[in-house]
């Protein structure tokens, strides 16, 4: 599974939309959106705060461990 995919899936999991995970993470709407269409790919601190905010390890976001 690839980075857009999980995003998503977390995403989802966690009852959120786009605005509300920006909102909550502090990451732009529209690199969020970006990233869940595959136009962009993440920087290693918007990997950081997905990772804690989420609490997944960065290599599961990347789709380098399950």
């Amino acid at each position: 599974m690839d980075f857009k995919t999980r995003l998503v899936e977390l995403r989802h999991d966690s009852g959120l939309s786009q605005s509300k995970l920006a909102e909550k993470t502090g990451l732009s709407y529209s690199i969020i959106q970006k990233w869940e269409i595959g136009e962009r790919e993440p920087t290693g601190y918007s990997l950081i705060v997905l990772s804690k905010f989420f609490g997944v390890p960065t290599d599961y976001l990347l789709g380098l461990v399950d």
